[in-house]
């Protein structure tokens, strides 16, 4: 659940609700999913909100947006579609008990889990935004929605820190106006399809030298050709949008 703030941390209402049910194979898929959306939105939604306190029920609005199953059939789950690693705590990985965390690990996630990918792109912008001048200190976070490309919420946090004329949240506004945040534009953005994350496996994955180097890669899934070639380590610590930002921002 996405829930909409105002300025002064006070929520305004539910923004975007999310539902992934796993259920059973149907003969008629489009007519399957249309089934589960109007079970969650009008029995599963109504009940839950009138359970809740009455000073919660006025945020469900008529205009939220909801996502039922977004990614289309959810038949295989649990331990058949969940099992791999899941790595280091996240928490060791990044800024140890500085920052906001998410839930997800990174070592052993591939470029395609905004768990990772995302929490790249939030350092990318964070550091830029301090480079560019526009604040001495901040927080980027962002929230997706399994099956939907752009993000549902991007917050801004810049602690009274900020050089610019604008609210926290119109700072997060113009930001999604200068970085795509879908997950493959990040994943191209830091070329996350090469072999890079074998340097990430020690000494964290934030606050690293940015450098390029040779790898060998296999181009055929049979492993029977290799070649060289030259990819970027850390380019989320790069500060190559450092000049737009504070184009941007009038700085």
């Amino acid at each position: 659940v996405t829930i909409e703030y105002d300025d002064n941390n006070q929520p305004i209402k539910i923004h975007t609700i999310v539902v992934s049910t796993q259920h059973d194979d149907f003969d008629e898929d489009e007519a399957m999913l249309a089934k589960i959306k109007e079970d969650v939105q009008n029995i599963l939604i109504p009940r839950t909100i009138a359970k809740l306190p009455e000073r919660i029920k006025p945020l469900f609005t008529n205009d939220y947006i909801l996502h039922v199953n977004p990614t289309g059939k959810f038949v295989i789950g649990g331990p058949h579609g969940d099992t791999g690693l899941t790595g280091r705590k996240i928490i060791v990985d990044t800024y140890g008990g500085r920052g906001a965390h998410g839930g997800g690990a990174f070592s052993g996630k591939d470029s395609s889990k905004v768990d990772r990918s995302a929490a790249y792109a939030m350092r990318h912008i964070a550091k830029n935004m301090v480079a560019a001048g526009i604040a001495d200190e901040v927080l980027v976070q962002v929230a997706y929605a399994i099956g939907v490309a752009k993000p549902v919420g991007l917050f801004v946090n810049t602690y009274g820190t900020s050089h610019v004329n604008l609210t926290d949240s119109e700072i997060a506004v113009k930001l999604q106006d200068i970085f795509d945040l879908r997950p493959n534009a990040i994943v191209k953005r830091f070329g996350l399809k090469n072999p890079v994350f074998l340097q990430t496996a020690a000494y964290g994955h934030m606050g690293r030298d940015n450098f390029s180097g040779k790898v060998t890669v296999y181009p055929e899934i049979n492993g029977n050709k290799t070649e060289e070639r030259e990819v970027e380590f850390f380019a989320w610590e790069k500060l190559d949008y450092a000049d737009k930002l504070k184009e941007a921002f009038n700085l």
